[in-house]
């Protein structure tokens, strides 16, 4: 009962910043994964909540996009929540081994989604410290995709398709960042995608020390 009357403190607390779904479901996938830098990434999972600030993040523009997995409107039980209507998370496994979060945008029917690579730890780092099984912080914690999701305790089985206004996983207004703070680069571990391989759909925040070491073209 402890657990669930902190969840509820801190539930009443945050619900006035948490994105509504009106965010999520714009049409524009590439200025979305811009104005999520600086936002809270928050889980509550196991009845522990940790959060982090997100400092880096890809777009993926679904079936013109030939690194998305909705390029050609391919539509499959694996990708099946890219194509749900905006505000609901698309996690997959990757090599068997990384657990990838995605939050799905636009209306229903449209595959577009941004790929969370990094936070910034904020919340209950002691809990992901844990999971991650490190004894002391550092930049590895949650710099890449499977490495935040290993801290926030999400799991591609429990989460894929939790919707984003729930009490799993949500994302709170945080900071304001500035356009002179966002980097624009290319994406990566995409070379396969031709020509959309160049495309400056990935962004992170200047000099900050959680981005991912990861390298695009």
């Amino acid at each position: 009962m402890r657990n669930c009357g902190q969840f509820w403190v801190l539930t009443m607390a945050k619900l006035s910043r948490k994105l509504p779904l009106s965010f999520y479901r714009r049409p524009d996938v590439v200025q979305i994964a811009k104005e999520l830098l600086g936002k809270k990434l928050v889980s509550f999972v196991d009845g522990q909540l940790t959060s982090g600030l997100i400092v880096e993040t890809e777009a993926y523009a679904g079936s013109t996009d030939r690194a998305s997995h909705g390029y050609g409107g391919r539509r499959t039980a694996r990708n099946e929540m890219l194509y749900q209507a905006g505000g609901v998370a698309y996690v997959y496994l990757c090599y068997g081994i990384h657990h990838l979060f995605n939050v799905v945008t636009n209306e229903a029917g449209i595959p577009h989604a941004v790929l969370i690579r990094a936070i910034q730890p904020e919340e209950g780092i002691e809990y992901m410290l844990r999971r991650a099984g490190k004894q002391q912080l550092d930049y590895s914690l949650t710099a890449g995709p499977g490495a935040l999701s290993r801290a926030l305790g999400i799991h591609y089985r429990q989460h894929n398709g939790v919707k984003l206004t729930g009490n799993l996983i949500w994302i709170e207004d945080a900071l304001s960042v500035p356009d002179t703070e966002v980097v624009a680069t290319t994406r990566v571990g995409v070379a396969y995608a031709q020509e959309d391989a160049w495309l400056p759909y990935r962004f992170y925040l200047r000099d900050n020390p959680w981005v991912s070491k990861a390298k695009g073209l």
